[in-house]
C-alpha cells in the first residue's frame, strides 16, 4: 500500500510488471528456481490510467510456495538465519519460509519503488540504476556516469562489465555446486537529483539512504561517495572543489562526497554502494540446535539463491527510489516561497 503519491501520474501495470520482472525468482540459472511470474494487480488509488492521490493498493499472488518444504526445520535454527531472533521477539513464528525476513517481502518494495520512479522521472528527470560490482573477491571497475540499463540487463549478473560478469557467474555455479553461497557490493547511481533534498540533522539524506538500504535482507554495509577509502586521505584530497556551473549553481569538479553534503544533496551524482553478505541457507552440513536447545547438524533443503546479488540490484534500485521521492515532496513544501538572490 503506497501513500502519499500525488495524483495524475500516468500508471500502469505494465510499468510496474518491469521492475518486478527484474526481481522474480527463477530468471536465471543463477538465482533460485521457484517459478513466480509476480503478476501485478493494481487494486484501488487508479482510475482510467491515472494515480487519484488516494492510497494504492498493488497485489502480487504467491504462485509457487512450497511450505511443506521447511517441515524439516520446524524446530531447528537456521545459523546466521532470522528464526531464533524471530522467536526471543514475538515468541511465536511461522516455519513455513522465512516470514518477513524472507527476501519475498521486497516485492511489494520494488512495486512501490516502480511508482517512485515514475513521479521522479516525471518531475524531476531523475534517473536511478544499480548494477553488481563484486561477487566475492571478483570485482569490476566501472564509471557510474557511463553505464547504462542495457549493460547492466546484458547478462544475468547484472554486472556491466562483461568479461567480469562471465567470472563472476562461474564463481556462483561453482559455489551452487559445492553447496555453498556467495556475497558481494551492490552499488547505485541517482542522476538528475536537485540540490536541496535532505534534512540537515536527524533526516540527513546519506542517513535515510542508508536505513532504507540496510533494511533489505542480507546487507550487512553502506558506503556512500569515497566511504570507508575518505579514512586513508587527507582533508585536502578528500574535499571537493566548487566550480562555476549552470542555470546560475555551482558544481563540483570531483564527487567524493557522493552527491550529498551536510545531509543535502549538492546537485552531483549520489554513488552508494550496499554490501550483501553470503545467502545465509545454504545446502552444506552445518552445526545449530532446536528450539529445546539440542545440538543438530541441519542440512537445509530447498530452493535458495547462491548469490543474492543479482535480484538485489532492483531492491537497491527501490529503496533509493523511494527515499529519494519521500524528500523530493518534503522539498516542494520547502520551496513555496520566493527567494531572494
Amino acid at each position: 500500500m503506497v501513500d502519499g503519491c500525488p495524483p495524475r501520474l500516468p500508471l500502469t501495470t505494465e510499468l510496474i510488471q518491469r521492475d518486478l520482472d527484474r526481481r522474480r525468482p527463477g530468471q536465471s540459472k543463477l538465482t533460485t528456481q521457484r517459478n513466480e511470474a509476480d503478476r501485478v494487480e493494481i487494486l484501488s488509488g487508479v482510475f482510467e490510467g491515472q494515480t487519484l492521490g488516494s492510497t494504492i493498493t498493488l497485489l502480487v499472488r504467491n504462485a509457487d510456495a512450497s511450505p511443506n518444504a521447511y517441515e524439516h526445520l520446524k524446530d531447528v535454527y537456521r545459523p546466521s538465519h532470522a528464526d531464533f531472533t524471530t522467536y526471543a521477539k514475538f515468541g511465536i513464528r511461522n516455519w513455513q519460509g522465512g516470514g518477513r525476513a524472507s527476501a519475498r517481502e521486497t516485492v511489494g518494495r520494488v512495486g512501490a519503488g516502480a511508482i517512485a520512479r515514475l513521479l521522479l522521472c516525471s518531475a524531476a528527470n531523475v534517473q536511478v540504476l544499480a548494477w553488481v560490482r563484486q561477487i566475492a573477491d571478483i570485482a569490476a571497475d566501472v564509471d557510474p556516469e557511463a553505464i547504462t540499463l542495457d549493460q547492466v540487463e546484458a547478462h544475468p549478473t547484472r554486472c556491466p562489465a562483461s568479461d567480469v560478469a562471465e567470472a563472476m557467474a562461474k564463481a556462483i555455479e561453482a559455489a551452487r555446486r559445492d553447496g555453498n553461497s556467495l556475497g558481494g557490493i551492490v552499488e547505485c547511481v541517482a542522476k538528475g537529483v536537485p540540490a536541496g533534498l535532505g534534512e540537515p540533522v536527524f533526516d540527513k539524506l546519506e542517513a535515510d539512504l542508508a536505513k532504507a538500504v540496510l533494511s533489505i535482507p542480507a546487507t550487512k554495509g553502506f558506503e556512500i561517495g569515497s566511504g570507508f577509502g575518505a579514512t586513508t586521505m587527507t582533508g585536502r584530497d578528500h574535499n571537493d572543489p566548487f566550480v562555476p556551473g549552470t542555470m546560475g549553481q555551482p558544481r563540483t569538479s570531483s564527487n567524493r562526497s557522493g552527491g550529498v553534503q551536510g545531509g543535502i544533496s549538492n546537485g552531483e551524482d549520489i554513488v552508494i554502494r550496499v554490501a550483501f553478505k553470503p545467502t545465509a541457507t545454504i545446502a552444506s552440513t552445518q552445526d545449530t540446535v532446536d528450539n529445546q536447545n539440542n545440538p543438530v547438524a541441519l542440512e537445509a533443503k530447498g530452493r535458495h539463491d547462491p548469490c543474492v546479488l543479482p535480484r538485489a540490484v532492483p531492491i537497491v534500485e527501490a529503496q533509493v527510489l523511494l527515499v529519494l521521492a519521500d524528500h523530493w515532496l518534503r522539498q516542494q513544501a520547502t520551496d513555496v516561497l520566493p527567494r531572494n538572490g
